[in-house]
């Protein structure tokens, strides 16, 4: 990816990162109701970044989204920047294969993501005051990043996989189909994990904190606040009185015998959750309404129904059963094509001619579309669930009722036709409510508030935990230590290196790498009073994780996986004289250790040269002449550290690693900066006289003090003339 063109420098203002995974996401000429993915949640995240942007106490937004080449999509979501106005832009990363994929089969390419990501932000060299993600793949995304970066995270489900199960199951659909199609346990798995990470969680509704996220195991009102969407009221508004008619009006007057009568709007995707078959039946059912009144359904966009997804073939299918059903020929209109500049035209047109926006969705988390035709002056008709009820509450514009009812829906929007007054009344007080209740303006001022109580909250969590976390993504060098008899084992000179670090390494990483698997190694440092360090490397390399939430990093879990046949390297080792598989506590997924004797086990040569016959591979880390430990060929302390150095930036050159050990050998060896402790053991005597390696006359802690004076670690980092 290119380098970002424009950035915005510290004291100019927060740096928000949004993350909106899937879908086709372009600051112009949204593609609504392409597809399943494409819907509400493209615009809603476009248009919340311009608004966050445009608040005086912002500095910069940047909205991260898949990366996508594709003959079959624009070549605008190949771009790797797109800017959305003023210090705001769309940020689209790798992710996997490069074609357009749906959201359901994206899991396996999200730490691909976020490791992206988090390249992306190390570019623009400020660390985020706040990660909000968008759904639950982002959110699987936003976890990560949030607690690398020690920053806090924001999330908005947007749709919920445990409500969206419940209402598959009530139509009859099938478990096992449910899991195949939509992969709902990994979905509900990660939403699940983002509500124990997430300091806040924003909802649009008080029915959607109370009704949906409550049937989460990690459901905490205290943390969820409702700010409901905003619109965008330049794009939005009423007709002017003397204003042409638009170019929809000719679309649309193709299809009617009396295109001037009240209109009868729905505009949705093609989602068979969206019961726009019911809404047919309706007007088609109520004699008055079909004398008096036109039908338009806006289903998305199609060239060929055959060439749709199943989902959308089989809604739009239905619409036009129902249509020819009815003869509603001459009253209905059903366009083919729209563009997004074309949306506020057609609830425009509802407004001049006197007809009413219905949304007859059988559930509605909120509603845009409804503030939308508000935002136009149009009286609507809703579903009696979700967010339009707190949209009726706060405009008083229309009527609610049971998706289901088709005689109830039908009265509703005859109600509001035939009734001059009270369809003036709906559409002045739509107007009004929204200008009061949804402007985008107004909900930007409350989520810079709340986000800025959050900075300060996850200031004091950090302090009150006292660790060294959320340095990684600026840090320009790093510590990285072994923890027995090199950063641990002299109490005095432990307290007098953590306080060196604190005083002076706010730019510096601090890490362990140890042969102790993680819950020992965070065990003995709690005792010794060592902060949680920023980076844990455990199991001798096989593991990364890093704090202080004590995050794995997958990526390395799947990069070591190369070629590790666990079971026939056990078995194979077991078979040799001399060698004894270590208790079960201290094997690991990517680590198997042993104890040996040396009088009776064969040569560390000599079981390669076993491995090596038998087509197995392992690196092997044999030290203190007695512990034996294989692990995958591409892990060890050294290989850990090299791909820490990679994936965070930070120069080889600029990392001091300390041990006093066989098993930090590869770590010590090489461009890092390398410090052996006064009380080595002996195996390591034979890299003296290496350049970059310094052996310390005093141990433990204070060895390493001694190595940092040596190479000027806070000062010029750098090997000094002998």
């Amino acid at each position: 990816m290119k380098k970002t063109t424009s950035k915005a420098r510290r004291g100019e203002g927060l740096y928000i990162v949004l993350i909106s995974v899937h879908g086709l996401i372009r600051g112009e000429n949204l593609e609504l109701g392409r597809d399943a993915d494409t819907g509400g949640q493209t615009k809603y995240v476009v248009e919340l970044a311009r608004a966050l942007a445009a608040n005086p106490e912002v500095g910069r937004v940047d909205l991260m989204t898949r990366q996508i080449f594709d003959a079959k999509v624009s070549d605008d979501y190949a771009e790797p920047e797109e800017p959305l106005g003023s210090n705001a832009w769309i940020i689209r990363l790798p992710t996997g294969p490069r074609r357009y994929l749906r959201k359901e089969t994206l899991w396996p390419y999200l730490d691909c993501f976020a490791d992206n990501a988090l390249g992306h932000i190390r570019r623009v060299g400020l660390r985020p005051d706040v990660i909000h993600s968008h759904y639950a793949d982002a959110g699987f995304v936003g976890t990560r990043l949030a607690n690398l970066l020690g920053v806090p995270l924001v999330h908005t489900g947007h749709s919920l996989g445990r409500v969206k199960r419940e209402r598959l199951l009530a139509k009859g659909l099938k478990e096992e189909d449910i899991e195949s199609r939509y992969n709902m346990s990994r979905r509900i798995e990660a939403e699940e994990e983002t509500l124990a990470n997430a300091y806040m969680v924003v909802a649009s509704t008080q029915q959607e904190v109370e009704e949906q996220y409550a049937l989460y195991d990690h459901y905490r009102p205290e943390r969820m606040v409702v700010v409901p969407p905003g619109t965008d009221l330049g794009r939005f508004s009423p007709p002017r009185p003397r204003d042409r008619r638009p170019g929809v009006f000719n679309q649309l007057a193709r299809f009617l015998k009396h295109p001037e009568r009240p209109m009868v709007l729905a505009l949705s995707r093609p989602d068979e959750r969206k019961n726009i078959p019911t809404l047919i039946s309706a007007f088609a059912r109520h004699e008055k309404l079909r004398e008096q009144a036109n039908l338009v359904i806006v289903a998305g966009n199609r060239d060929n129904i055959r060439d749709l997804d199943k989902g959308s073939r089989d809604v739009l299918t239905e619409v036009l059963m129902r249509i020819d059903e009815h003869d509603l020929y001459g009253q209905a209109a059903y366009p083919k094509h729209h563009t997004a500049d074309q949306v506020p035209d057609f609830y425009r047109m509802v407004t001049r001619t006197r007809g009413v926006f219905v949304n007859p969705a059988l559930t509605e988390p909120f509603g845009l579309t409804l503030i939308e035709a508000a935002a136009c002056g149009a009286p609507i008709v809703a579903t009696n669930d979700g967010g339009p009820r707190d949209i009726l509450r706060h405009c008083a514009n229309g009527i609610l009722v049971d998706p289901l009812d088709e005689k109830a829906m039908g009265e509703a929007i005859w109600k509001i036709i035939s009734d001059k007054d009270r369809w003036k009344r709906y559409s002045e007080d739509g107007l009004k409510g929204v200008r009061r209740h949804y402007a985008w303006e107004g909900h930007a001022e409350k989520y810079v508030r709340k986000v800025k109580s959050l900075r300060k909250e996850a200031s004091r969590v950090r302090r009150g935990q006292q660790r060294l976390s959320g340095k990684l993504a600026q840090a320009d060098r790093a510590i990285i230590s072994d923890i027995d008899n090199t950063l641990l084992g002299d109490r005095n000179s432990l307290r007098g290196l953590v306080q060196r670090l604190k005083d002076e390494g706010s730019g510096v990483a601090f890490g362990v790498a140890t042969g102790r698997r993680l819950e020992s190694a965070l065990q003995v440092l709690k005792e010794w009073g060592v902060p949680t360090p920023d980076l844990l490397i455990t199991s001798v390399g096989s593991e990364i994780h890093y704090g202080p939430e004590i995050t794995p990093d997958q990526g390395w879990s799947r990069h070591i996986d190369h070629r590790w046949e666990r079971d026939a390297l056990q078995q194979h080792l077991l078979d040799l004289p001399g060698i004894e598989l270590q208790p079960q506590v201290d094997q690991r997924p990517h680590k198997l250790s042993f104890f040996v004797d040396p009088d009776k086990a064969p040569s560390i040569e000599e079981v390669e040269r076993l491995l090596h016959q038998e087509d197995l591979h392992a690196n092997i880390i044999y030290s203190h002449d007695r512990f034996l430990d294989l692990l995958p060929a591409r892990a060890s302390k050294g290989f850990a550290v090299r791909y820490l150095a990679d994936k965070w930036g930070i120069s080889l050159e600029r990392i001091l690693v300390a041990g006093d050990s066989g098993n930090d050998e590869d770590m010590l060896r090489g461009s890092t900066l390398g410090v052996v402790v006064g009380n080595h053991h002996p195996e390591l005597r034979r890299l003296k006289g290496f350049q970059r390696i310094y052996f310390a006359d005093a141990g433990h802690a204070a060895g390493i003090s001694e190595g940092l004076d040596y190479f000027d670690f806070f000062g010029s980092c750098s090997v000094p003339d002998e």
